[in-house]
């Protein structure tokens, strides 16, 4: 016969059973088990942090100091993406590598997710990688190959006519040769450059450099492996398409609608946090609005042609330095074609994207007179956002302090 006390010990018990799965269910969801969610690189990761929130374990491929152009998936990446249920990324465009990932992934039930599907201002960009042409060969010059040669300088991508510069690191050499090879050319000596900096003019298309360190007496020491110069003029835009907005809100209702499609049971949380996040992003829309709309003076002068999308749609104007790179320090005619840009258009400011050498950007400023301001383009975020938990909402709003020094 069950006593009074056992009957009040098994309703407590059932009841704690019954509170357990509650709050299990409460915090997983439905379900019971969290969705996989693995991002690209940062923006589309805060994206679908923004509207999955406690619903999703969201990975980040892309990490901090990484360039989400040049990223090569690991095998963990691969294998993560092939348990997942969801990735999210923007466009070829922006992460040439998705391509490859994707032909090697073996996940039927994965719902794969292009931010910059739909989007009126996508524009079609040229999607050559900078890895697309790793097998071509070296120049046929020292016998036994020595690549000790260190090439510094390298970008991820130039514009045409940018002044393409890079700097050559041999302790024993006394003079330097210098080979240039378009895509579907032959390797040619570019006789007027004897010294450690190469300086060439990008033209359109893609070419190849390699470095040959020599001695006093013109005896070849060792050479570089072969450095590829990527060309990709944008057609006039840059992929940075999360930098605005608007086109922001339209990524969010992306990531919004795949997750109600792969989860309608949390339809109405998604939503409650998606529309919540396209709130703050319009106040930020409109507050860029009100600071720009009586602004006279609309240019502003960058190191790279990254805000595009910001100068589209604000009616400003971006004017890119263009192959200034932040390892490599600018040769007095570098210098002397910066200050004439600076004069030309009259701005207080060069703006560096973050992460940049600091050194470099104060030499710039102390040549031509000028200061310097870093502008966010966000593929990563930086350390200090990181460690003071702030993110892709703050970012921006510095982003708009920083431009009003040039935009008034």
């Amino acid at each position: 016969m069950i006593t009074k006390k056992q009957l009040i010990f098994f309703q407590l018990l059932v009841a704690a059973v019954v509170l357990s799965a509650c709050m299990t269910e409460s915090s997983e969801g439905e379900s019971g088990e969290q969705l996989s969610i693995v991002t690209s690189f940062y923006p589309v990761y805060e994206f679908s942090q923004q509207i999955a929130g406690g619903k999703a374990d969201i990975s980040l491929m892309v990490g901090s100091g990484a360039d989400p152009h040049t990223f090569e998936p690991s095998a963990r990446d691969v294998a993560e993406v092939n348990t997942a249920d969801m990735l999210v990324y923007t466009s070829e465009d922006m992460e040439f590598w998705i391509s490859s990932l994707l032909n090697t992934v073996d996940n039927e039930e994965l719902k794969v997710v292009r931010t910059a599907d739909g989007l009126e201002s996508e524009s079609h960009f040229d999607t050559a990688s900078t890895n697309d042409y790793a097998d071509v060969d070296s120049i046929e010059s020292v016998s036994n190959v020595d690549y000790d040669v260190d090439v510094l300088g390298v970008a991820g991508h130039y514009h045409t006519g940018d002044t393409v510069t890079l700097l050559a690191q041999f302790e024993e050499a006394d003079e330097w040769l210098w080979y240039i090879k378009e895509v579907n050319g032959e390797w040619s000596h570019v006789e007027e450059l004897n010294e450690d900096r190469f300086e060439h003019m990008a033209d359109g298309e893609d070419f190849f450099v390699q470095a040959v360190a020599a001695d006093g007496e013109g005896n070849e020491l060792a050479q570089s492996e072969v450095a590829h110069i990527h060309i990709d003029d944008h057609e006039g835009e840059d992929p940075h398409i999360w930098l605005d907005p608007i086109l922001a809100q339209d990524q969010v209702r992306q990531i919004e609608e795949a997750l109600i499609e792969i989860d309608p049971d949390n339809e109405a949380y998604y939503s409650e946090n998606a529309q919540q996040f396209i709130d703050e992003l319009q106040e930020l829309h409109e507050d860029y609005e009100e600071a720009f709309e009586q602004a006279e003076n609309r240019t502003f002068v960058v190191q790279h042609q990254a805000f595009g999308y910001i100068a589209a749609r604000y009616n400003l104007e971006q004017v890119a330095i263009g192959g200034l790179s932040t390892e490599v320090e600018p040769s007095p005619s570098r210098i002397a074609e910066i200050n004439s840009l600076v004069n030309e258009v009259n701005v207080p400011v060069i703006y560096y994207q973050q992460g940049a050498d600091s050194s470099i950007a104060q030499t710039v400023a102390d040549e031509t007179g000028t200061e310097t301001a870093v502008l966010h383009d966000l593929e990563t975020l930086s350390d200090e956002l990181r460690e003071n938990d702030l993110g892709y909402i703050e970012a921006m709003r510095e982003n708009l302090e920083a431009l009003k020094i040039s935009i008034n």
